[in-house]
């Protein structure tokens, strides 16, 4: 009797780890879907708040404030959560995403909404970077896809759900609900972290010194970057004094966070992340992947709606297939990386993507909506091969008091790459647009003017040879990350035994 009593005791203990993680589990998936929703969701509901609050000359800075605030405080957010912990840093940032988000409730003008997002980008950079960390922590290398798959599911859906949420939001209650909305939703995540998050004691944690200097010189560096590359060819011409005393001020502030970075006990961002060589490859690779992302993200919508002449809630299907096929390759890829590595598994999935995205411009004029549908659902599985055994295996070669740091490594990476995508192949569009047109119009004054059926059939073709340029960008995208991962990166990824 009394040899059994130590293996009830020993069964009853896991069954309620395993609960307790399960709990965590949920808090990080309800956490995912609020900083994925809130990237998009405001996007559909722009006429109804310009309607009540003005500002529309303004109002890009809704996305652009919410998007800059959380790359730039990813790195910051990283180190923290290696110095004192995921679960104070997850519950702090948490927390400043729920104020925000009630303070943008109460917005009474523009300027004050768009402060207001910035403050719940503050929060959401520590639930994109620290969710991703903690699901690590919680499962060991052989369990790790399962849940980052889930992850990535939540994104995907969230992601490509939030411009319809905030649609229906605005047009059947107001649009201040697309805030509210996220207090409920992140009060129980919340309250799950808190109850049943528990880290082991970590030695020297409270003797730990932070570096308040670098943190900010990172944050002032990405801020007046990231700014200049929205903004640029949008507010501002690309070659204007706006534009180059950004740019310049930009550059100076990195020598800044250089010098103070080489002086800081505990950098922000340590020399390690850049001179191990897998860690460098992934941040690369998945900088690309960030690029290249933007072409079917921000250009598919307008080639179905103006090319194919579809409704929005068509376009917005052959968009979303990829978050079908995405998570379940992701899932799946566990299989392949097994048997061939991390490395080999995602030159496999980012060779595929490269091809399927130089297929794009030879679909034929104007063709039929299952043709951009089928290399969508094509390329959400090869990328789904390529992104998540990058960031398993990275997160699999740092131990605990790394992992923040990397894991927002290759985050903020992807994030730029998408800010420098968006801004890039903006630009490609626009002079493909202006070559056809003989110098007259952009995307979205084009767009605007097929919308309302006053542009020839020339207009529909120049836009289509527009989105075939960016679709070949793309594919240079993803041949630079296969690139980067062929001559970089180790064959072998260095895993740590568990």
């Amino acid at each position: 009797m009394g040899s059994t009593t130590p293996a009830i005791r020993g069964g009853a203990a896991r069954r309620q780890g395993e609960r307790r993680r399960r709990a965590v589990v949920a808090a990080l998936m309800l956490a995912m879907a609020l900083a994925a929703l809130d990237s998009t969701v405001v996007s559909t509901a722009v006429p109804q708040i310009v309607g009540d609050l003005g500002g529309f000359s303004v109002f890009s800075w809704l996305f652009s404030g919410y998007l800059l605030a959380v790359t730039v405080t990813l790195p910051v957010y990283g180190k923290l959560s290696d110095t004192f912990g995921r679960k104070p840093v997850l519950v702090v940032g948490a927390a400043v995403f729920l104020a925000g988000s009630l303070l943008c409730a109460t917005a009474w003008n523009m300027g004050a909404l768009i402060a207001f997002r910035i403050v719940q980008g503050l929060g959401g950079g520590a639930l994109q970077g620290t969710v991703q960390t903690l699901a690590a922590d919680l499962y060991p290398l052989a369990e790790r896809p399962r849940i980052q798959s889930r992850l990535s599911t939540v994104w995907a859906v969230s992601a490509v759900a939030g411009p319809g949420l905030g649609g229906v939001l605005a047009a059947y209650a107001d649009w201040r609900w697309i805030f509210l909305i996220n207090l409920p939703i992140g009060a129980a995540a919340l309250w799950l972290i808190v109850r049943h998050l528990h880290e082991p004691g970590r030695e020297n944690a409270g003797r730990a010194r932070v570096d308040w200097a670098g943190a900010l010189a990172v944050f002032a560096c990405g801020g007046v970057l990231l700014t200049a590359l929205v903004q640029g060819g949008v507010a501002w011409p690309w070659l204007s004094a706006p534009s180059l005393a950004l740019f310049g001020t930009g550059l100076a502030l990195v020598a800044v966070v250089v010098a103070v970075e080489r002086r800081a006990a505990q950098p922000v961002i340590p020399g390690w992340v850049w001179r191990r060589r897998t860690i460098a490859a992934v941040n690369l690779a998945l900088g690309a992947l960030g690029l290249l992302m933007v072409a079917p993200a921000v250009f598919l919508p307008t080639y179905a709606q103006s090319v194919l002449g579809l409704g929005p809630v068509a376009a917005g299907f052959v968009l979303s297939v990829w978050t079908l096929s995405w998570p379940v390759s992701a899932a799946l890829s566990q299989h392949v990386y097994r048997r061939i590595g991390f490395r080999d598994t995602a030159l496999l999935g980012i060779g595929l993507g490269a091809l399927i995205l130089l297929a794009f411009p030879f679909l034929p004029y104007p063709g039929a909506w299952w043709q951009p549908t089928l290399l969508m659902l094509l390329l959400g599985g090869a990328l789904g091969l390529f992104q998540l055994p990058l960031i398993v295996g990275v997160q699999s070669t740092v131990g605990w008091s790394e992992r923040g740091t990397t894991t927002a490594s290759v985050l903020f990476c992807r994030q730029t790459g998408q800010t420098l995508g968006a801004s890039l192949f903006g630009a490609v569009a626009n002079g493909v647009l202006a070559a056809r047109l003989g110098g007259a119009g952009d995307l979205d004054s084009v767009t605007r003017a097929l919308d309302a059926g006053t542009a020839p059939e020339a207009t529909r073709r120049a836009i289509a040879d527009a989105v075939h340029a960016v679709y070949l960008g793309a594919a240079g995208a993803a041949a630079l990350a296969f690139a980067v991962l062929l001559l970089v990166a180790p064959r072998r990824f260095p895993v740590l035994p568990e």
